[in-house]
């Protein structure tokens, strides 16, 4: 069955590439910047030099779809770290353990690296770029 939604399907993965990078984006404003809220006391300082780059660069060219299937990559295996190292542990089932929006993020991300930047994206625009000059 076709659905009435399959001709845009192009455009909701570009608003999805955008939200959930934008989303993630202030996850690392949060770590570097201690804003919208400060950072928990105790947080390891690894959390904060490693994830904080990480999401906040990460989330930022998903978002805009620049060298999309690295970021997504790389934010992708973050995700799935943080869910080993900080929920995993706990218990393994994230309904427990409140590793819901890891597990997510990790399998989104894993999404947008094998898709890339799609429409919307600086991606396709330099793609498109290389193709009218010649090049690949």
């Amino acid at each position: 069955m076709t659905s009435i939604l399959s001709a845009y399907n192009s455009h909701c993965y570009a608003l999805m590439r955008f939200v959930v990078g934008f989303l993630f984006l202030w996850h690392g404003v949060q770590k570097l910047f201690g804003f919208p809220e400060g950072m928990p006391p105790g947080v390891p300082a690894f959390i904060i030099y490693i994830a904080g780059p990480i999401e906040f660069f990460g989330g930022a060219l998903i978002m805009i779809g620049l060298f999309t299937h690295w970021a997504a990559f790389l934010a992708s295996g973050l995700m799935a770290c943080a869910y080993w190292m900080a929920h995993g542990t706990k218990a393994l089932l994230p309904i427990v353990n409140n590793g819901e929006p890891a597990a997510l993020y990790c399998f989104v991300f894993l999404f947008i690296a094998t898709q890339g930047g799609g429409l919307w994206s600086i991606d396709s625009l330099i793609n498109k770029k290389r193709t009218s000059l010649g090049g690949r």
